[in-house]
């Protein structure tokens, strides 16, 4: 079993340095499932509940447990062995939004 896009998991994020998000919280998968399979690393972003929907740096989201806001600029690739447990799933909408987030925020065309 690997995480697939679009699931959110409870991912150990220490150490961090500086201001990155810490601890262990959700994440949602960002990266596509062959991606996702064939690789080490999977790219997520942390899913908080301690801001505010500020586009493109956050993303209100709301799964079936989950519910918050996806920090777009705290977008990293993690090891697959910080990942402990899936936790929930995003909807469509809520990931084409993070996925607009994120090419608003790199400005990528």
């Amino acid at each position: 079993m690997y995480p697939k896009q679009g699931e959110v998991w409870w991912v150990q994020l220490d150490p961090t340095v500086g201001s990155e998000i810490k601890k262990t919280r959700p994440c949602a998968v960002l990266s596509n499932d062959v991606f996702n399979r064939r690789r080490n690393t999977v790219v997520v972003v942390p899913i908080t509940s301690n801001a505010p929907e500020s586009l493109p740096l956050t993303v209100a989201v709301q799964g079936s447990r989950v519910q918050g806001v996806a920090a777009i600029e705290h977008l990293r690739g993690v090891a697959k062995e910080r990942f402990t447990s899936r936790y929930d799933v995003l909807s469509e909408d809520a990931m084409e939004r993070i996925g607009k987030a994120v090419i608003d925020l790199l400005d990528l065309v």
